[in-house]
């Protein structure tokens, strides 16, 4: 690859108000960025990427993804919530080393880009070392997606971590901050993920995120996750002691009440959804989609967890549609009246520019706007459950799944070409997951 490659006479769905959905239309990449969008642009020097009969979008944002799990995946699909917690935390949890880790995060990161998926938040709570940190961040590296590495806390010692806790959040990550992770333009970035006072005490929590704060870091948090945790009120917690903000994303939500909604939407933060987890998994409860549409709260979707779901954000928005638009349709929710219908394009946005918002990365990324960072997926139009398109995003919505991905690019680099990932690293990555997968196991 050169500095410059052209995407030429795709149907580009570019993800920005001003641009609109074109067809027949050429991105230009410079240097990483998207410099220009439109038709028969000049191609002097550029490596040529052909999209005819393809629909070309914003690479896919994922808000949450435990991805050091991806290796035991499906493990947990006939579980729920509780039962969950106890496999993945309380059994599995402890003996992961920090090459399962780097083998989880590496298979999952693979099976990211091969799906769309250009940039995960790694929500990482299995910080039983600092290698496993490390192991974590190295994986995300080695596979070439944009990542946001949230450090979380040891499984090890666990109920002391989680259960009223009064352990401050492991210092380990002032160490990543300054030896890992600096700088907040890099491909991989650091996020904290927190437990907050579901898990701790309020004074912990105060501290965890002034030392959030401190490091220039945002923080994501999972709240009201099943009824016992949604009664706890967290949110209005945080509200009450005057430690909201917009650095701060809150997972799930199912059973958070109607008023922490709005108090998430008056402080600039934001939700990260996983409906199919949200509506499958016995225990979380319904995903909250109605309230953040009623209180317009910025949201983006997310995968949560292999062990228990798939990894790509087709299913995502699929299920998010379909599980608010049976909401309003029954009457389900107390907002129906005052709801618009849910489109495609809305859950769409929320897959990309929304995603991208979640993360603090919407100036960067999350859709095909002059400048900002070339994330770019190509999507074959004319593959038999595809074609005939007559409007993209309705296709790529209702429809695409990852086998239709022909094309990837990240920052501007090709991550998956022809339909099959480029470089080594998918048959290393199979071989390090399959490894850990027996150990695990097997144990």
């Amino acid at each position: 690859m050169t500095d410059r490659t052209l995407i030429t006479d795709g149907w580009v769905v570019t993800g920005d108000p001003a641009l609109g959905t074109v067809a027949d239309c050429d991105v230009l990449i410079e240097n990483g960025h998207i410099a220009a969008v439109g038709p028969n642009l000049d191609r002097t020097g550029a490596d040529v990427l052909d999209a005819t009969g393809m629909i070309v979008t914003p690479g896919l944002v994922d808000t949450h993804k435990h991805t050091w799990q991806s290796a035991v995946r499906h493990r947990c699909t006939e579980l729920d919530l509780m039962t969950y917690f106890g496999e993945m935390f309380g059994r599995l949890g402890a003996r992961y080393l920090p090459e399962d880790v780097y083998a989880g995060n590496l298979l999952g990161a693979l099976s990211a880009l091969d799906a769309g998926t250009t940039t995960l938040m790694d929500w990482s709570h299995v910080q039983n070392s600092p290698a496993h940190s490390d192991q974590a961040v190295a994986a995300l590296r080695d596979s070439g997606i944009r990542a946001v590495f949230g450090h979380g806390w040891p499984l090890v010692d666990l109920p002391a971590w989680i259960s009223g806790s009064v352990l401050p959040h492991t210092d380990d990550v002032r160490r990543i901050r300054r030896e890992l992770l600096a700088d907040d333009d890099a491909l991989v970035t650091l996020q904290l993920a927190a437990r907050g006072p579901e898990l701790s005490t309020m004074d912990v929590t105060r501290r965890d995120l002034a030392m959030a704060r401190d490091l220039g870091i945002r923080t994501s948090v999972h709240m009201g996750c099943g009824k016992p945790f949604g009664a706890l009120a967290a949110i209005a917690q945080l509200g009450r002691a005057g430690l909201l903000g917009p650095d701060l994303t809150f997972v799930h939500c199912s059973e958070s009440a109607d008023d922490e909604f709005a108090m998430i939407a008056d402080s600039g933060g934001s939700i990260a959804l996983a409906p199919q987890h949200e509506q499958a998994m016995p225990g979380i409860g319904h995903t909250p989609i109605d309230r953040v549409r009623a209180y317009g709260v910025t949201a983006g979707l997310s995968s949560d967890t292999e062990a228990f779901g798939a990894a790509d954000l087709f299913t995502q928005m699929r299920a998010g549609l379909a599980a608010h638009r049976s909401q309003l349709a029954d009457g389900r929710s107390r907002f129906g009246g005052a709801l618009a219908p849910f489109s495609v394009h809305e859950v769409f946005a929320m897959a990309t520019q929304g995603g991208a918002d979640v993360l603090g990365l919407g100036d960067r990324i999350g859709s095909l706007t002059p400048g900002k960072r070339a994330d770019v997926v190509l999507i074959r139009a004319t593959d038999p459950n595809l074609f005939p398109v007559a409007d993209p995003v309705a296709a790529v919505v209702a429809s695409a799944h990852p086998g239709n991905v022909d094309t990837v690019l990240v920052d501007g680099v090709v991550r998956k070409r022809a339909g099959a990932l480029v470089g080594p690293e998918p048959a290393r990555a199979r071989d390090l997951a399959l490894a850990s997968h027996r150990r695990l196991l097997d144990a």
